[in-house]
């Protein structure tokens, strides 16, 4: 728990804490090197599936390089909106508000903030995002899973979201976003995985504010 945390207040790039605050895939796709030849049909699916969500929470086990997990809920309303909520005695919340990402710790008091779009968070909450136009498509072995890397290449430094989709005929479009990966530029990886998916939900945008622990004097 101290090492995630600490990982949490070195964070200096959008990337790096991108990378903390997603992903995860099963060892056998995240173990494959080799792109398959892209299927703009397969991706296109995906990606219409992702920009059919309107709401959504699901429970997520987020997991660092070393291998600690940490749990918690994750609510998303787009276009643009997420909340990381994370378990109890964690001091720590990630809030995007269509605009921009926040990363508050209320043990140290600190706000860091950066754009969405500066980051691989911007596949999933981006609306002007070309997901299809960076995206390429893994082999995964099963027909029922996708899995889609997306990666700006003319923006490294904004890292890599690889997105696995799970058919599922209860999610939008037919396809369940049940995890992904977070590379920073480092290719330091951090893990999460969904479950209990809810689509559809009423959510206030209430859920996407938070209070400010910083002095009034430093804001």
């Amino acid at each position: 728990m101290n090492q995630i945390k600490n990982t949490f207040r070195k964070l200096g790039r959008p990337a790096a804490a991108l990378s903390l605050a997603f992903a995860a895939a099963t060892p056998a796709i995240l173990a494959t090197p080799t792109v398959a030849q892209a299927q703009p049909s397969e991706i296109d699916r995906a990606v219409t599936a992702l920009r059919g969500i309107t709401t959504l929470r699901a429970n997520f086990v987020q997991t660092d390089r070393s291998g600690q997990t940490i749990s918690g809920v994750l609510t998303m309303k787009r276009p643009g909106k997420i909340r990381f909520q994370y378990q109890k005695g964690v001091p720590l919340l990630i809030v995007g508000d269509g605009k921009a990402l926040t990363m508050i710790d209320y043990e140290v008091r600190q706000v860091q903030r950066w754009p969405i779009g500066n980051s691989p968070l911007g596949a999933l909450l981006d609306p002007n995002k070309d997901v299809a136009r960076f995206a390429k498509q893994l082999p995964t072995g099963d027909p029922g899973v996708i899995s889609l890397q997306v990666r700006d290449p003319k923006h490294p430094e904004y890292g890599t979201i690889t997105m696995i989709f799970v058919r599922n005929a209860g999610a939008p479009g037919g396809m369940q976003l049940d995890s992904w990966v977070a590379l920073d530029a480092q290719n330091k990886r951090t893990t999460m995985r969904l479950s209990g998916h809810q689509y559809g939900i009423a959510v206030d945008d209430k859920t996407f504010k938070w209070t400010d622990p910083r002095p009034a004097t430093r804001r």
